[in-house]
């Protein structure tokens, strides 16, 4: 079956047998190794990648279907100077990333997250960690990570790490650090 996509920005055809996983061919047919494959049935989200905009779980998803999409990957994501997004930095800055297996995952779906609450109110704590669900990390306990997400959420509102220090969701984090 030929299948045309755009994938990074980029425009890809190719030919693909009906039963392909998008996953597959982003790994295997396009050498995009950043979307990982952890579970493949969709419980751990290290497979997540934007199509269309939306964030979705490329194991699920057949290559087929996704023709005539748009598909964004980890690879897509970084700047072309290779500097990292205000949620990749986030994550950095609160410790949001530690073994790095469902990073890529979690900037993809949370990614969203953030470009939808970027003109609005910023996502409750509650409301974060509802959108992290199918996300699953074994490392962070995702409190860095919605800590991560919220300095992001503010950074997109144009507001001041400060204003984030005053609700207590950076404060913590800044005072268990000075401890150490």
């Amino acid at each position: 079956m030929d299948i045309t996509l755009k994938v990074n920005g980029r425009p890809e055809q190719f030919s693909a047998p009906p039963n392909e996983l998008l996953v597959e061919r982003l790994r295997d047919g396009l050498g995009l190794t950043g979307t990982k494959v952890g579970c493949d049935t969709g419980q751990c989200g290290s497979c997540v990648v934007r199509l269309d905009g939306r964030s979705v779980k490329s194991c699920l998803v057949l290559t087929a279907s996704a023709a005539g999409s748009e598909v964004a990957t980890i690879e897509g994501v970084t700047t072309p100077g290779g500097e990292l997004t205000g949620l990749q930095e986030a994550l950095r800055q609160e410790h949001g990333t530690q073994c790095g297996f469902c990073t890529p995952g979690m900037v993809m779906a949370l990614g969203e997250l953030v470009d939808t609450t970027a003109g609005g109110e910023a996502p409750t704590e509650p409301e974060i960690r509802e959108w992290l669900t199918g996300n699953l990390c074994r490392c962070t306990g995702y409190h860095s990570v919605v800590r991560g997400v919220q300095r992001a959420c503010a950074a997109a509102r144009a507001e001041e790490p400060a204003a984030l220090a005053e609700s207590g969701a950076v404060a913590a984090s800044t005072a268990a650090r000075q401890e150490v």
